[in-house]
């Protein structure tokens, strides 16, 4: 029974210092984050700068002509809603929505061809292969018809808007991107999941994450002057960088080889010498920000499969595809780092609930036994302090972030949320593994998407 406590010690001992060590690491590269955050807060106060807003971006000088690309694979429950809800909340003087399909989806095709008979605005793309494939296939199909379309029409477009079937348009989010793109060739407003009633923790935690992603990492990282990969929506891209980009790829701008098209783009923008920007626009002094909103995931197994994608378009098959920039600054290779760093937190996060196991285990025996329990190192306690004191700043800034963007309700929520986000992690990291080892194998990508539901216009602001 002795060697069977000493082994339990020596377990817990070796995962605790694992783990803490791992949490170290972690914490203060958040932390380094943070700072760079305060900083350039305090620097717009002191300089007394104002937030944007919407009246900066006036109708009136709106020149330019957007496409707006939605790509749909098995989307017929959303998208003839979202269709029309978009139709009826841009308003921007020359914008056209390109919806892609696939030939075999016959009731996505049905539900798009219902909104096109319509309203002209709408285009139906057929893609040239039955699906799924990847999202960038698809993308590649519509812009392709774009393309087609400004060359026949005589006026090309200028530029191009991603979004996806379930999500809800700002109505002046194309003036943002007709006016900023003038001097820039992405930009990006943020993404704002909405609050699901029926889902609370595991649609919820998105919440959480899209408060700290774009409204802490994004931002920071436009600060820095390193390169902004695309989430994917909310985004535009101004159309002659797509053509560059197109030439460099042999004739097509999205990667069909690519799980996280959106991200690589960004990236691909930038190594190209161009420009992005993440931006905050508000509707007006004090009033919310100018973001996409949509539901997350709601259910667990849903969420897991979006996050693998996730982890293995960035974290696995990303890093073999692009590896580090050539020529990038620290800060490029940093960020680079932090987006990776996810696979490998995943370990860190088991040792340590195994750790938190085996001191359980350790203490339960020793007080049957009647024995002294091992007293932990000092210098590992003083790693298990500092790390206490890393989870409360961060627990705190999180709260904050939320706050601003949903309230003191979602905030508090976002507390307990941290659970409910590293079991999606734990459960997506294992996914993410197995389908990264099948493609090693040979196994051809596939859009592996989630099911969607699209809210009720009536129940949300017209904004």
């Amino acid at each position: 029974m002795d060697a069977v406590i000493a082994w339990i010690d020596a377990i817990a001992r070796e995962t605790m210092l694992f783990a803490g060590v791992g949490f170290l690491i972690g914490g203060l590269d958040d932390l380094a984050v943070d700072g760079a955050f305060l900083v350039r807060a305090l620097r717009r106060w002191w300089r007394r700068t104002p937030e944007a807003t919407l009246a900066d971006f006036p109708v009136a000088g709106c020149s330019g002509r957007i496409a707006v690309l939605v790509p749909a694979w098995d989307e017929a429950a959303v998208i003839g809603a979202m269709l029309r809800a978009t139709l009826a909340r841009f308003d921007h003087p020359d914008w056209r929505l390109y919806v892609g399909a696939y030939p075999n989806d016959r009731a996505t095709i049905a539900a798009i061809v219902a909104v096109a008979t319509e309203d002209d605005r709408v285009r139906l793309t057929l893609t040239p292969h039955p699906g799924p494939t990847t999202k960038a296939d698809c993308l590649n199909a519509l812009w392709r018809a774009v393309m087609a379309d400004g060359a026949a029409e005589g006026r090309p477009f200028t530029a191009m808007v991603l979004h996806d079937a379930e999500d809800v348009v700002h109505p002046g989010e194309l003036r943002v991107y007709d006016h900023l793109l003038r001097r820039a060739d992405t930009v990006q407003v943020p993404v704002l999941p909405l609050a699901d009633r029926e889902s609370r923790w595991v649609s919820g935690h998105y919440i959480d994450e899209f408060a700290e992603a774009h409204g802490r990492q994004l931002p920071v990282r436009g600060a820095l002057g390193a390169e902004l990969p695309l989430a994917g929506v909310g985004c535009a891209i101004s159309a002659d960088m797509l053509a560059r980009i197109a030439e460099r790829r042999g004739g097509l701008p999205f990667d069909d080889t690519s799980l996280t098209e959106d991200y690589e783009l960004g990236l691909t923008v930038r190594a190209l010498g161009g420009r992005g920007m993440f931006v905050r626009v508000l509707e007006d002094a004090g009033g919310p920000p100018v973001a996409v909103r949509a539901y997350f995931p709601a259910r667990l197994d849903a969420a897991v499969r979006q996050k693998a994608r996730w982890m293995t378009g960035i974290a696995l098959a990303g890093w073999d595809r692009i590896g580090w920039q050539a020529g990038g600054g620290l800060h490029d290779h940093w960020m680079r780092m932090r987006d990776r760093r996810a696979i490998l937190a995943i370990p860190v996060l088991a040792v340590a609930y195994c750790a938190l196991v085996a001191w359980g285990a350790s203490g339960m025996l020793h007080a049957v036994r009647g024995s002294v329990a091992p007293v932990v190192d000092p210098a590992l306690q003083l790693v298990l302090a500092i790390n206490l004191c890393l989870l409360v700043w961060r627990t705190a800034m999180r709260w904050a972030l939320v706050r601003r963007a949903y309230g003191r309700g979602e905030a508090w929520r976002s507390i307990p949320r941290m659970l409910v986000g590293n079991l999606v992690a734990l459960l997506a990291a294992r996914r993410a593994v197995v389908r990264y080892a099948a493609t090693l194998r040979g196994r051809p990508l596939r859009w592996d998407k989630t099911a969607h539901h699209f809210p009720d216009i009536a129940g949300l602001p017209d904004r």
